[in-house]
């Protein structure tokens, strides 16, 4: 907590101090991503759509996560970040936490994971711990979102109340689920890398994590009847693990184990460090997750999706991370409790069609194939979006 406070009275001095110095560049536009290594999701959506508008300076993303950095590192970030009018985010952001904001200094949340699922921001507070990183969402000028009817959810987890700044465009990096090109490319480059799962359907597993935060983030493998499932599948199948980054990150460090799959061939194959989950969403036949928003961006592909979760009660209950909405308004699929109802499933491929149009438009209704030239008009031509 001590270094914490420290790091955020550092930076607020410095970024105050140099925006006393330097003047603020009205084309400037900085990508900072405290989550991401490299350029990804509604950041490179919208930073590629700009790239042809001689109006804009792009800024050289910024990435890291903001406590890894040097001293250096941390005086350039807050000197690129006091002298861009324009910073877009897709996560929480620690340095927009502690910097000193700027007068018309616009900071634009683009978010990750579209619809409205787990609660997030301060929607979290009256189940938590005091969060002080919860202060940037404060900072927001402007946030986007999937669909109006979830604008409420946003404007409660950022503080943005009656502030009319959530905006329904949808989110850029889904229009590449409307681009035929687009999909087919993905689908050859996916069968010239991995030609032996040609002949074979796809089961994605992408389940999110369990427990509180990323450190301790993990998943109950016992839960999952590893030798049913190769049993019933294997001739026609192979299983995909999607495992969630914070899991797969502390199985990599070695504080979780997963099970020993090698017995079962090439049925079971871990696909985690693949970089891009919509690519997988594009190549699976049918999807296994549970409270994962991964369920938004699938929506849109109309291919079977089966709910596997064990641990419902204790998940959605007080005692869990809690949702924006009850867990029956999220499915458009059947739900699993056991291997056995997953099994069963499985084999059923029930699409729900009247769930999947009702969740279609209260979640992602304004995800069309053309949310990053509707996002770049919200935030460049401050045009309203209806």
């Amino acid at each position: 907590v001590l270094s914490y406070f420290i790091n955020w009275i550092f930076f607020y001095i410095v970024t105050f101090i140099f925006s006393l110095i330097f003047p603020m560049d009205d084309k400037k536009v900085c990508f900072l991503s405290d989550v991401r290594e490299t350029m990804g999701g509604n950041l490179k959506f919208v930073y590629d759509y700009i790239q042809d508008k001689d109006y804009f300076c792009i800024v050289e993303f910024q990435n890291l996560k903001f406590e890894k950095k040097s001293l250096s590192k941390k005086i350039n970030l807050a000197k690129t970040l006091v002298t861009s009018h324009y910073i877009l985010l897709d996560d929480l952001s620690r340095a927009i936490t502690f910097m000193k904001v700027r007068k018309n200094q616009q900071i634009v949340q683009l978010w990750h994971g579209p619809g409205a699922f787990k609660k997030i921001g301060h929607s979290r507070t009256n189940t938590h711990k005091f969060l002080p990183q919860f202060n940037a969402h404060r900072n927001y000028t402007k946030a986007i979102v999937t669909s109006k009817d979830i604008e409420w959810c946003y404007e409660e987890g950022f503080a943005m109340r009656n502030k009319g700044i959530v905006k329904a465009t949808g989110y850029p990096r889904t229009d590449c689920f409307f681009d035929e090109k687009y999909i087919k490319n993905v689908k050859e480059d996916f069968y010239k890398k991995y030609p032996q799962l040609k002949s074979k359907k796809i089961i994605l597993f992408a389940p999110t994590y369990r427990g509180k935060q990323m450190k301790d983030a993990t998943y109950d493998f016992s839960k999952i009847d590893y030798q049913l499932l190769y049993d019933k599948f294997h001739n026609d199948y192979i299983f995909m693990l999607k495992w969630h980054p914070d899991i797969y990150n502390n199985i990599n460090n070695g504080s979780i184990e997963t099970p020993y799959l090698d017995k079962y061939g090439d049925f079971y194959q871990d696909f985690s460090s693949y970089r891009d989950i919509n690519d997988l969403l594009l190549i699976c036949d049918i999807l296994i997750t549970d409270y994962s928003s991964v369920i938004f961006d699938y929506v849109l592909l109309n291919k079977p999706i089966v709910y596997f979760t064990y641990d419902l009660e204790d998940y959605t209950g007080n005692n869990g991370r809690g949702l924006y909405y009850d867990f029956d308004d999220y499915v458009f699929g059947p739900i699993a409790k056991n291997s056995k109802e997953l099994c069963d499933a499985l084999m059923s491929s029930d699409l729900m069609e009247e769930k999947r149009k009702i969740f279609y438009h209260q979640f992602m209704e304004a995800c069309d194939g053309h949310a990053t030239q509707k996002t770049y008009e919200f935030i460049f031509n401050s045009k309203e979006i209806a």
